[in-house]
This record gives C-alpha cells, structure tokens and sequence, in this order.
C-alpha cells in the first residue's frame, strides 16, 4: 500500500505544469472530446508506466541492494531539481484523421516517453518492487493532474498555483532521495 500511496503523490504532483499536463489542456482545446481524452491517457498511461515499471524491477534484479539505493536515491534528487523547471510542449500535437482517442494515445505515449513521470516509475519500480502498485499508482497520479485539466481546461491552469506545486513535488522527490539514500546503512 506504501509504495502505491507513494507513486500517486509523487506523480500527481510532478504532473503538475508538466509537458503531458499541457498536452492535456492542448487536446481537450482542439478536440473537445472529453471523455475520449481521458480514455486515450488512461491507455497510454497504462501502457507506458507498465514499460516502465518493468524496467525499473528489472534493473533492480541485475544490481545489488546498495547500487540500486544509490542510483535510486540519487535519480529521486534528480527529479526533486528536475520537478522546479516548468515544461513546455515543443509544438502544437498533430492532429489525426483517427479521432480523439487515438489522437490522445498515440500523443500522450509519445510525449510520456523519457518524461520525468516514466523515469520516476522506473525509480519508483525499482524502489519499491512492486509491479503492480507502481503501475496502478502512478497511473491514478497522472489521472488525478489530467483529468481535471482536460475537463476544466484553462480556467483550472490559471487557477492553479503552479509554483507551489512544482516546489511540492520537488520537496517530495527529494525526501525520497534522501530517504532511500540514509538507508545506506540498513
């Protein structure tokens, strides 16, 4: 249960402001198709973060116990540095003949690709080893960032106190660096 509470925090807050959150205002602009929005996220979030989070149970099946803590530990106070730069969407997402669901999926795993949220499920995977709980976890985060901002759109961006947010995430991706790295010992 600790390691599912753990990825929707972390990831609902460092969704916040994130290029997939403005993905997700971007879309649910041009497309207007809410619920199709949200499917094709729910999908590609899936699949995505279940890629992920089996690369990161498997890296920690390769290494040792105090390998994995100091690459864990150090690429959680990556994120919490990484956390405090806002993102940009380089360009406006195609948009395809194929609908908003497709449209949504293809863009959203695409984008997710490299992102601070996939490597934070492969941290979180490795930290914690448990597949499932990652995976679900952090799916339901990135649920809880952009849901609402496809159903509210801009009125919720502006309303949103973006600074505050992005310093959260990166006070919560630091302690678990920090918490992960004082278990050095153990």
């Amino acid at each position: 249960m600790h390691a599912f509470l753990v990825s929707v925090v972390a990831v609902a807050l460092a969704e916040i402001g994130d290029k997939t959150q403005l993905l997700s205002f971007v879309l649910a602009a041009r497309l207007r198709s809410p619920w199709a929005i949200v499917l094709g996220i729910l999908v590609a979030t899936l699949a995505n973060h279940a890629v992920a989070a089996t690369v990161g149970v498997w890296i920690a099946g390769l290494l040792g116990p105090l390998a994995m803590r100091w690459i864990i530990g150090g690429a959680f106070l990556a994120f919490g540095v990484w956390a405090l730069v806002p993102d940009t969407l380089e360009s406006e997402p195609r948009l395809h003949a194929a609908g908003a669901f497709v449209t949504t999926l293809v863009a959203f795993f695409l984008v997710e690709m490299g992102d601070k949220t996939q490597l934070a499920t492969i941290a979180l995977a490795a930290r914690y080893q448990t597949l499932m709980a990652v995976v679900v976890g952090t799916t339901l985060g990135m649920l809880v960032a952009n849901v609402p901002a496809v159903l509210l759109g801009e009125a919720l961006a502006e309303r949103l106190p973006l600074r505050a947010l992005r310093w959260g995430a990166a006070a919560l991706f630091l302690a678990l660096g920090a918490a992960t790295l004082a278990g050095l010992g153990a």
